[in-house]
């Protein structure tokens, strides 16, 4: 077996065993593609099973030249876990990266948006046109239920239970939860629903999914990444904003609010409470206010 032999099974490994979405098996192989172009370009004849620690440490000094130390890092973790599963498949006895250690990181505290920048970027929505009704909606789901961007185009209209009050959302390594949704957001996105999409020519295999391009096919995930930067040059936003951007300001301002922290992890859908924790480090003001207010011992001298 050659890389590509051993990539393809590492990738039926990571969607089989590991239920991994399509995104992450992509995110995970390309780096080993990485070094497969690597290995090519500097005429290195080496299969992933006789492959040591000195041309990985070779291959991640001529990466570290181009990339910085948070996508030096996601490298070395992707590669680790290529050759952990061949360890696992009894393919070689040991992980070349096991003494290579990672760039330091401190935490990324996420940029977020205030609710009057949100109100901005939604009314410089152009509601004039078909796509305009779409976007709002997209702005406001985005916003008001905290998703993230794969979410968002891969949500259906059998997913949503107005009734309810709730959306079901398919997330990483396809696990569902149940998200609240908000009148003003249910109104949106039927407005768009029943006004815009009923009156589309759609695509068969994209029938049920909600948000759909002019073709009447699924929005991509770079569809929504550039409506937002436009919305961002209408507005004349001074910050680097994405659709995650929408996804920490609906966490931050929940807690901000009073919302529990257990109850923001299962809405945003993180495996562990470590991940929601890092937007306690967002607003340290507002949580010596809570402490203030609510601690039964602050009227004791």
């Amino acid at each position: 077996m050659n890389w590509t032999s051993y990539l393809k099974s590492y990738q039926s490994y990571l969607k089989i065993e590991r239920g991994l979405s399509l995104n992450t098996i992509e995110s995970y192989c390309f780096d080993i593609e990485k070094l497969m172009l690597f290995l090519e370009t500097n005429k290195i004849d080496v299969s992933p099973l006789k492959i040591q620690e000195e041309t990985l440490q070779q291959f991640i000094y001529e990466v570290s030249k181009k990339v910085n130390s948070r996508s030096q890092a996601r490298i070395i973790s992707g590669l680790k876990s290529f050759f952990s599963y061949l360890i696992f498949e009894d393919y070689r006895q040991d992980n070349p990266l096991e003494l290579i250690d990672s760039p330091k990181l401190g935490r990324k505290l996420p940029d977020t948006l205030s609710v009057e920048e949100i109100d901005s970027l939604i009314n410089a929505v152009d509601l004039s046109s078909n796509e305009g009704e779409r976007n709002r909606a997209i702005l406001e789901t985005l916003y008001g239920c905290g998703l993230r961007v794969s979410e968002l185009v891969e949500l259906k209209i059998s997913d949503l239970f107005f009734e309810e009050g709730f959306i079901k959302i398919t997330g990483k390594g396809n696990k569902q939860r149940f998200v609240p949704i908000a009148e003003i957001t249910q109104k949106y996105i039927s407005i768009y629903k029943n006004q815009v999409r009923c009156h589309q020519n759609i695509q068969k295999s994209d029938s049920d999914i909600l948000f759909l391009n002019r073709r009447g096919k699924k929005l991509t995930r770079a569809m929504i990444f550039t409506i937002i930067k436009r919305l961002a040059v209408e507005i004349n936003l001074q910050k680097t904003i994405s659709p995650h951007t929408f996804r920490h300001s609906f966490a931050t301002h929940l807690l901000e609010n009073g919302a529990d922290l257990r109850a923001i992890q299962m809405m945003l859908g993180h495996e562990s409470i470590t991940t929601t924790e890092i937007y306690v480090h967002l607003d340290r003001k507002h949580l010596t206010q809570v402490v203030n207010d609510f601690h039964p011992r602050k009227d004791y001298e």
